[in-house]
């Protein structure tokens, strides 16, 4: 199965968002993708924090959701959202939500990142939990490749990457990440994180990600990648910038590997 981890520079403009996202998720469909991801806050990176107040949409209504199903149904794409702003418990918070579609245009699967970003280094400072209600619940979904095999995507978010316990449970063949690592994170920890992740559930990694500097002044660190069971990078993008890193996926190759290394079956605790 051929898929597509999608890389952008969002902005804070939704209507400009969504019309890039667009156009990339028809580039990977023009390649012969079956799956495309996009990161994280691919439809707003706003000035501050509670812009994302203003545009929360209610589950299963709202412009970035038909976006989303009118681009998976019109391409016979699934499509994962990245993530967008779903309403959450208060009005002072959002639901930092990743929604996957089917080709059909039907919403298959719908995950609330779980864990929050909180960094300061005297420069940068993040506090997800002053406009994000975290969810509770790790999420998988089936996709059904057009060779009539199924593939189980385990559904992650950016942060969530450094908690593999939260891996774990999700016992998928391919675990998703869309992104928006800053910059001094994602240089120092991003691909040896993903590639453990990959080795460590025998699966295969693809980490969707914002990259590059943003009208918010904001600069994420990039490099989407796509990481085989065995932990080799199968492709990259090096630069910022927009990208549709394209991968293949070889169900064999996923089976020989859990043969070779049953780590999965010893595990004890």
């Amino acid at each position: 199965m051929k898929i597509a981890a999608i890389q952008m520079v969002s902005g804070v403009r939704l209507q400009d968002n969504l019309d890039a996202a667009g156009r990339l998720l028809a580039q990977a469909a023009a390649q012969g993708c079956e799956l495309a991801v996009l990161p994280e806050y691919f439809c707003i990176m706003g000035r501050a924090d509670t812009d994302k107040l203003a545009l929360r949409e209610v589950p299963g209504d709202g412009p970035v959701q038909t976006f989303l199903a009118d681009a998976a149904r019109a391409h016979g794409l699934w499509v994962v959202g990245g993530t967008l702003p779903i309403t959450a418990g208060d009005d002072r918070h959002v639901r930092n939500t990743s929604l996957a579609f089917s080709p059909q245009g039907e919403r298959v699967a719908r995950y609330d990142k779980i864990h929050l970003f909180r960094f300061d280094n005297g420069r940068e400072r993040y506090d997800e939990a002053r406009v994000i209600e975290p969810g509770a619940a790790p999420v998988a979904f089936d996709v059904l490749a057009r060779d009539g095999r199924r593939w189980r995507v385990g559904m992650t978010v950016c942060y969530d990457l450094r908690f593999p316990e939260l891996y774990r449970q999700l016992q998928a063949d391919l675990l998703i990440v869309p992104s928006a690592f800053t910059h001094v994170t994602g240089q120092a920890h991003w691909e040896p994180l993903l590639r453990a992740r990959a080795i460590e559930n025998l699966a295969y990694v693809a980490a969707p990600a914002q990259g590059g500097l943003h009208e918010n002044g904001r600069r994420t660190w990039g490099h989407s990648l796509v990481v085989d069971p065995w932990g080799v990078v199968l492709a990259q993008r090096e630069e910022d910038g927009e990208a549709v890193v394209v991968a293949e996926l070889d169900a064999e190759r996923l089976a020989q590997v859990r043969r070779q290394l049953p780590a999965l079956e010893h595990r004890v605790l």
